[in-house]
């Protein structure tokens, strides 16, 4: 899998695929980096990326809630309530790293899942689905792959800065 290039004009940054014991930059900071296929050509396009903690049986892809607060993450799963954001490496508690909040996201998903789906949080830990679930839907994110893409339990998706609020209301009626 290709690299990602950060944008934003800092010099030294934790790349945004390694995780790092030591803590590189202040929790909560946001940049923009750019995806490079192997051939060079930009393949996933722009997005941004929040530094924050890691946490055990965090996963390439996995879903995770954040506080802004602490910079603390959990897993996200059925009612939680928060910013989400998807983790760029398998960042385990004592490790600091980057987790995507906008652009094209390669994200964890329950099988089945269909390319132009919405998103909800299950109670699999980390892992998404388009099933409807009262409560659980995330906001501003949307499947962009079926199930498969690029690899085995991981699907494209398109987010913008997404959050869960637990709101009954929000079954996708379409």
């Amino acid at each position: 899998m290709a690299d990602w290039t950060i944008q934003t004009p800092v010099l030294g940054l934790q790349p945004i695929a390694e995780t790092s014991t030591v803590k590189k930059v202040p929790l909560g900071t946001i940049v923009t980096a750019v995806h490079q296929s192997s051939t060079g050509s930009t393949s996933y396009g722009s997005g941004e990326f929040i530094y924050l903690k890691g946490l055990d049986s965090t996963a390439v892809g996995s879903w995770v809630h954040y506080n802004l607060d602490d910079g603390s993450t959990t897993l996200a799963v059925a009612n939680g309530i928060g910013p989400v954001a998807v983790a760029m490496s398998a960042c385990l508690t004592g490790e600091f790293g980057w987790y995507q909040i906008s652009g094209k996201a390669i994200g964890k998903c329950l099988s089945g899942y269909a390319d132009n789906g919405a998103v909800y949080l299950t109670s699999t830990d980390g892992s998404i689905d388009d099933q409807a679930v009262a409560g659980d839907l995330v906001h501003l994110a949307k499947g962009a792959s079926a199930i498969g893409t690029p690899s085995a339990g991981l699907a494209e998706f398109e987010i913008s800065r997404p959050f869960t609020d637990d709101n009954v209301d929000d079954l996708d009626v379409s």
